[in-house]
């Protein structure tokens, strides 16, 4: 997380916003894991929602921090953006597998 004296005030907004609505939609994935530890099959369900969720937030994440950078936004140190952006590439990869998981699951 960039000071916000780093960054353009827009962004810093955006990723204000990003990570309320983060804290209330980002539940499924965690239900997942937990049904699957307990061998109860609800959880491929909660997968696909979870999954879901976590290849939106990382879609969205990548291009819109992609696109801020190339209109020549402040968006923060260009580390801090790579690692950023990895992270984010590792979410919607897990996002993703847990889908393919489920989906091999449920069929």
């Amino acid at each position: 997380m960039e000071a916000e004296s780093d960054v353009e005030p827009t962004y810093w907004a955006d990723i204000r916003g990003e990570a309320a609505w983060d804290a209330l939609s980002l539940w499924p994935m965690p239900v997942a894991g937990v049904l699957m530890i307990l061998n109860n099959a609800a959880w491929a369900y909660f997968g696909l929602a979870g999954g879901a969720v976590f290849v939106y937030f990382a879609g969205r994440g990548v291009l819109t921090r992609l696109e801020m950078r190339r209109r020549g936004f402040r968006i923060g140190a260009t580390s801090s953006v790579k690692l950023g952006l990895t992270f984010l590439a590792i979410w919607g990869a897990m996002g993703a597998l847990t889908i393919v998981a489920a989906v091999t699951e449920l069929t």
